[in-house]
């Protein structure tokens, strides 16, 4: 099984995900833009047994401004780690933190909110796929 490494801005928090993502993509909600502080975020979702912190795990923050997501943090350098979704039984790993991945992404969720419109030929979900709860519904590009 890969094996990728992961840490913080400041490397005080490192952990690695082991496998292959659930699923690979962009989000464009307004929780991710303003937490990313971009217009659009890469995710990547893994199961969250994939995920394991291997330093540091007493420097990591937690905010969850809704219960579908506990976005976690560096204490030290507030460097972005990733965000476990509860509900979805996912962890989201921010597709930045991940160098050695090959970002495959293959939809585009929330794309009702976007800021960013973009023309890649994937499919953009109103909100979430039917099988993560949401409507299915998708928007013309």
């Amino acid at each position: 099984m890969t094996t990728h490494k992961a840490s913080c801005f400041c490397g005080a928090v490192e952990f690695t995900v082991t496998g292959a993502p659930v699923a690979m993509g962009y989000c464009h909600c307004e929780s991710c833009r303003h937490w990313s502080a971009g217009p659009v975020n890469a995710f990547s979702l893994w199961q969250p047994d994939a995920v394991k912190v291997t330093k540091g795990a007493d420097n990591i923050g937690t905010y969850n401004k809704t219960p579908v997501s506990f976005r976690k943090w560096c204490k030290t350098c507030g460097g972005h780690l990733y965000a476990d979704h509860p509900p979805l039984n996912l962890t989201d790993v921010f597709a930045a933190m991940l160098p050695s991945l090959k970002f495959e992404p293959a939809v585009h969720v929330n794309y009702q909110e976007t800021v960013l419109r973009i023309k890649d030929g994937l499919p953009k979900m109103k909100d979430f796929p039917a099988e993560m709860g949401g409507s299915g519904e998708a928007l013309p590009e």
